[in-house]
């Protein structure tokens, strides 16, 4: 069993950058795909990023395209989500998940193993 912890989430100015982190451990089974996914209160779970292991190909969703990163250090099982020119669109629970990676795309089902989330704040 795979289990993810999250950090680096606050609060951030509109225009302002945070950088997400994402440790894995617990298991054997090396995460092919590792991402990010987003929940604001009173919306859908919204596919933010996904990064494969080996050819570390990569994802993102149209709202975060040219402003986020996703990037992994294989070695250490950590997976970064760098975040910039935030917007107030932006504010939501941050989750890393493994998962397949078409499920990214439309996160609406209860697939893969989640983190417990954290909280990213946009506000001047």
């Amino acid at each position: 069993q795979v289990q993810l912890v999250e950090s680096g989430g606050g609060l951030a100015q509109p225009g302002g950058s945070l950088r997400l982190s994402c440790a894995s451990s617990g298991s054997t089974v090396p995460t092919y795909v590792m991402g990010w996914f987003r929940q604001a209160p009173g919306k859908a779970r919204e596919g933010v990023a996904y990064i494969s292991k080996g050819d570390e190909s990569t994802y993102y969703g149209d709202s975060v395209k040219g402003r986020f990163t996703i990037s992994r250090d294989s070695a250490r099982n950590v997976v970064y989500l760098q975040m910039i020119d935030l917007k107030p669109e932006d504010p939501a629970v941050y989750y890393c998940a493994t998962a397949p990676s078409w499920w990214f795309r439309n996160p609406s089902t209860l697939v893969g193993t989640w983190g417990q989330g954290t909280q990213v704040t946009v506000s001047s």
